[in-house]
């Protein structure tokens, strides 16, 4: 048994026997169609080949499968093969092939897994920290859409409030929690403690002059 771990998903099963068995130093190497059989121990699927080649000590055929086991980025491929010189392959052929499957890779670095599985494990905390990170993201982003859609509908209304009632809303100067809607009669209003508030359309007028009483000027509260 050959192998390799770290392989691309779906990369050509007939590929691989093909380059595993280029090992031997053969000529006119050649492979049947893939027909679809059983696997060995530990992996999912697998795909067997007539294989036919020249050494300078005689003409050889046999059998090789590939043995394929996936995982997530990536497959593990591995070669079992089962051949003998033309002549006597006849007497081999019942029964060796089922020998070369009975061949299983029992330790965990075989074929470099160990550390396909080390890379996958840490390719899977990257991509659960990743997500992680785009789901608050996704989920401040979504609440700053929500947050921006409520102030346009709370200005709209806020809006539409005071034009409907010929109203402006004015800051209290005395008590922040209590704005003032007062008539867009005036242009200036004024305010003393006692909550009394005065309108003029003349910018000159002060009663705070001259008056025992604290007045303001109100300030008109913008459009949240």
């Amino acid at each position: 048994m050959v192998g390799n771990a770290g392989l691309m998903p779906g990369y050509p099963p007939g590929n691989f026997v093909y380059e595993k068995l280029m090992a031997l130093g053969p000529h006119n190497l050649s492979l049947s169609q893939p027909v679809r059989t059983q696997p060995v121990h530990g992996f999912q699927d697998a795909y067997q080949f007539q294989v036919s080649y020249n050494l300078p000590g005689g003409h050889y055929v046999g059998e090789a499968v590939c043995h394929i086991a996936s995982y997530y980025g990536g497959c593990v491929m591995a070669m079992t093969a089962a051949m003998a010189e033309n002549t006597q392959w006849s007497s081999y052929a019942c029964w060796l092939p089922q020998v070369s499957r009975q061949i299983a890779a029992t330790n965990g670095a075989a074929f470099g897994m160990r550390g396909v599985m080390q890379q996958n494990l840490q390719n899977s905390i990257a991509f659960g920290e990743t997500m992680s990170a785009y789901r608050e993201w996704s989920q401040q982003k979504w609440q700053q859409v929500t947050d921006d859609r409520n102030r346009s509908v709370d200005r709209r209304h806020y809006q539409f409030r005071e034009n409907l009632g010929a109203i402006t809303t004015y800051y209290n100067p005395y008590n922040n929690n209590m704005p003032l809607e007062l008539t867009t009669q005036y242009r200036y209003y004024w305010i003393d403690r006692q909550g009394t508030v005065l309108g003029t359309d003349d910018p000159s007028v002060n009663p705070d002059h001259g008056s025992t009483s604290e007045w303001q000027q109100l300030k008109r509260k913008e459009n949240p």
